[in-house]
Parts: structure tokens; sequence; C-alpha cells
């Protein structure tokens, strides 16, 4: 299994008053420990490095990310999302439009998504999205 880790997870990860409860945190400890492979796209690395303060903060961002593979959106992925994120929209799920695009990123690429974020479990209910779950 290839988790796309999301936001929030990340997030999580690097504050340091991060709950040690947290299932998907300690997933994603596991899955670095275990060498499992991890995917990301470039707007989650940008919405963390606008997160948090700092040039340590960032620096740290930016140099644990280099390891990881960068899922690229194309043309279609961007059709697809709106699609998605219509489709949910009808069925009574709001969904945003950042939300829609990584969905679709996972579903085009097989990727299961490692999330704290219940909207992509939403998500999920109406569409091929595959969310980690404990």
């Amino acid at each position: 299994m290839t988790l796309f880790v999301d936001t929030s997870v990340w997030s999580l990860a690097f504050r340091r008053d991060a709950p040690q409860d947290s299932a998907e945190v300690a997933m994603l400890t596991r899955a670095i420990d275990h060498g499992e492979t991890l995917s990301t796209t470039g707007l989650v690395l940008q919405e963390l490095l606008q997160g948090f303060n700092g040039p340590k903060a960032a620096d740290r961002i930016v140099e644990r990310f280099a390891a990881l593979p960068l899922v690229v959106p194309d043309r279609t992925d961007h059709i697809a999302a709106a699609s998605l994120r219509n489709h949910c929209r009808r069925n009574g799920v709001q969904t945003g439009t950042i939300d829609a695009l990584f969905a679709q990123l996972c579903v085009r690429h097989g990727l299961t998504m490692l999330t704290a974020d219940n909207d992509f479990r939403r998500i999920a209910e109406h569409s091929k999205l595959k969310v980690w779950t404990a």
C-alpha cells in the first residue's frame, strides 16, 4: 500500500505539541520506519510551509520532503477533480477544490489517503477514494 499523506497528518507530525494518541501520526511513523513508499504533491508542501513560521521550520520541512516523490496533477486530474467535487456537492458533501484534487490524485494513482481530516472520509463515501483507517 502506497500512502498519500495529507497536510493534516504532516502538520500533526511536525508539531512539538502533537497529540500522542494520533493513530494517523503513528501510522506515518510506522510507514517511515518500515521504508514504505509515501507520496505527496506540491500543494501539500506549500500548505505546510504556509502554516509554519520561521526559516528553521521551513528548512526542516523542505529537507524532509526532498526524498518524497511528488505526484503532479495534469489537465485530466483537474477536470476529474471538478467532476468529483460536483458529484459530492450533488450528494450533500461540501468539498474544497484542493481536497477534490488530492482525492483525484489518490484515485488515479491507486494511493491510499492517510489523513486526519474527516472531509476525505465523506468524499470516499461518494467516490473510489481509499482512506486509511486504524
